[in-house]
């Protein structure tokens, strides 16, 4: 790169330079790679003393079935852990690199981590890359504050709610929340609510499967 043009400012907005090499790629039958779709039902429900997660365990690339044994809920901390929708690569390392940032934290503190410690660093990951990091995440833990539930969408948005899902078999599941949740539950109670829930996803969704794994 040139002294001049490392001068320049960027220039704003989208790029469309390359629409035009892709138009002519396919007037010569190249076939241009398209995004595969993705499938998953995660789940979490707060309980009267606690949080449980849960997931089902098929992975897919588009309308390929990759791994019937996929481990969709990640260990954050000794109190915290994450379920994670997408790109199975972007939700792996990116609950790996939070973990490792939260034990870093722990070990400078002294103190068991905060779920709104795990939940700020990432929304601030999440956001700087825009939503290129495939990651949609359900966040619980448990920590003086009392049990913690969120939503982390790609962007870096989040909520806090009750009860939520995410993922392709989410409405089902929601379905299943919306009609069985009650406050104060005990914990068997919502590990039952929560296996419910991630089954509706996976007898309604193609992209949901295989077993159910609950945390």
């Amino acid at each position: 790169m040139s002294a001049a043009g490392a001068m320049e400012r960027p220039v704003g907005g989208f790029s469309f330079d390359l629409c035009r090499r892709n138009e002519v790629l396919e007037t010569r039958g190249m076939k241009l790679p398209k995004a595969y779709k993705t499938g998953t039902t995660i789940a979490g429900v707060v309980f009267k003393d606690g949080v449980v997660l849960g997931a089902d365990t098929r992975a897919t690339g588009d309308t390929t079935v990759v791994d019937k044994n996929c481990e969709k809920i990640h260990y954050i901390a000794a109190n915290i852990y994450c379920c994670g929708a997408g790109t199975a690569a972007d939700t792996q390392m990116t609950t790996d690199l939070l973990s490792s940032q939260l034990e870093l934290h722990r070990l400078a503190t002294g103190r068991t981590p905060r779920v709104v410690s795990a939940l700020t660093m990432l929304k601030q990951m999440l956001f700087k890359y825009q939503g290129h990091v495939s990651a949609a995440l359900v966040l619980g833990g448990v920590d003086p504050t009392g049990p913690s539930l969120y939503t982390v969408y790609p962007h870096g948005s989040t909520d806090r709610l009750p009860y939520v899902t995410m993922g392709s078999g989410s409405l089902a599941a929601m379905a299943v929340f919306e009609s069985g949740y009650k406050d104060d539950m005990e914990e068997e109670e919502a590990m039952q609510l929560d296996a419910s829930a991630i089954k509706g996803g996976i007898f309604n969704d193609l992209g949901s499967g295989s077993n159910v794994d609950i945390c």
